[in-house]
């Protein structure tokens, strides 16, 4: 029945070597069941909801990934993107997280719409190579920045507005010990590096009393207090969400033909330098964005960490699924779950990993053109604005707005497509809105 229905001795591979790959994948990006509900639980959503729509959106996800496609691409709720709607969407516009979530579910639908009619393509074409990795390295120190304030390595001063924490504080003290833990496993290529340093984070801070233990294994979490909750903005009388929806929108399609490019080329599933059954991959992952909006959490999209079980050998959709019966047992984790995410705005177990895995976001620094002034200036603007003004928005606006102007007055307009003038002229309507 596996050999029908993925193929194992076609892709050169076998049941163990998939169940290997499966469990490879789910021990890398596992993390995601923690950080998860510890994000968007500052939003005032559920922790253990947020838990269940994680574990549940993911799977779901990743069985229709493999059933669709027969790619060993896993599937989950996206970093970046989660900080994005709880810490800039949600406490920094005061929106409330139902209707970010209903933001969340409109972005995911046109995601589906473009990609099912094939508009995507345009989309796709519409930024220059160096903003679309501008763009991942600028939520990549958006993500360390918070991780740092999580520590409490970094913290707020009257005068600078931030400065170095207490080094010698237990809490940055053990955030350190994280930190070096974690890259010592990476450097190590240690499978799970970022999971097993959380746990080994976990531990010390319960040897030294800043996280308490509620036990580690139990009934899966109550889903119904994010379940289903989401409403959906009027966006004609608010006007100000049109840029939110464009980037939930923009940095899902973006990272996801990235991930799917990368990994088929990876997985050698590339036909004529093209992945042959790409529509269905795109489709799968707006999908999923739809699905768990209506879960309760935040942006679903494709994992670059599905090349670690490539790496193991998978080649098939049954990579695939095995990752996703792993997330649905870890259901019966909840109570381990809050050890872990508990504590804020303090939290020296799950800041380490925020903190590395935003520096691991930065390794497509050197695809940016850095002699081009018009390419790498507007890709600066882009790094530097999401950590500085504590928002994406801000840095694709600014991104995109220098792009166009420098385009303009260098008399190179027709190096980047049309579509990136409106979206300048936009954004800067949006600021002068704000005056």
């Amino acid at each position: 029945m596996l050999e029908k229905l993925f193929g194992l001795k076609e892709h050169n591979t076998s049941v163990r070597r998939e169940l290997v790959a499966g469990f490879t994948n789910f021990m890398t990006i596992s993390y995601i069941i923690f950080v998860q509900p510890s994000i968007l639980s500052q939003s005032g959503m559920n922790a253990g909801a947020v838990m269940f729509a994680t574990c549940v959106s993911s799977a779901i996800a990743t069985f229709i990934m493999a059933f669709l496609t027969n790619y060993p691409v896993v599937l989950a709720p996206g970093m970046g993107l989660n900080a994005y709607f709880a810490f800039e969407v949600c406490l920094g516009s005061g929106l409330p997280w139902q209707e970010a979530l209903g933001i969340v579910f409109i972005a995911g639908l046109l995601f589906f719409i473009l990609s099912f009619v094939g508009i995507r393509e345009a989309i796709m074409n519409a930024l220059p190579t160096s903003l679309q990795n501008a763009i991942a390295i600028g939520i990549g120190l958006f993500i360390a920045f918070i991780g740092l304030q999580m520590s409490g390595i970094i913290t707020k001063h009257p005068a600078t507005y931030i400065t170095r924490g207490d080094i010698l504080s237990t809490p940055v003290l053990l955030s350190l010990f994280g930190i070096g833990v974690t890259l010592a496993l990476i450097a190590r290529r240690v499978k799970g590096a970022i999971l097993i340093g959380i746990f080994i984070a976990a531990i010390a801070n319960l040897i030294f009393g800043v996280a308490s233990f509620n036990g580690i294994v139990g009934m899966p979490p109550d889903p119904t207090p994010t379940l289903f909750k989401l409403r959906i903005p009027n966006i004609f009388t608010k006007l100000e969400l049109i840029p939110v929806i464009f980037v939930f929108f923009a940095i899902d399609m973006f990272d996801s033909i990235g991930t799917l490019t990368a990994i088929g080329y990876r997985a050698q599933l590339m036909e004529a330098g093209k992945l042959a059954k790409a529509r269905n991959a795109l489709l799968t992952d707006a999908g999923s964005t739809v699905g768990g909006a209506l879960l309760g959490t935040s942006t679903v999209t494709c994992y670059i960490e599905s090349a670690a079980g490539i790496t193991e050998g998978g080649r098939t959709g049954l990579t695939a699924v095995c990752t996703g019966i792993f997330m649905l047992l870890a259901l019966f984790f909840e109570p381990l779950v809050k050890i872990i995410g508990g504590g804020y705005p303090i939290n020296p177990i799950i800041a380490p990993a925020l903190i590395v895995v935003g520096g691991l976001m930065l390794r497509s620094v050197n695809q940016i053109d850095w002699e081009d002034v018009t390419e790498s200036i507007p890709a600066f603007l882009t790094m530097l604005m999401m950590p500085l003004s504590f928002s994406i928005t801000d840095g694709i606006g600014f991104g995109i707005i220098s792009l166009a102007f420098l385009k303009l007055v260098t008399g190179r307009r027709k190096e980047i497509h049309p579509i990136i003038y409106y979206f300048a002229l936009f954004f800067v309507a949006c600021y002068i809105g704000d005056l």
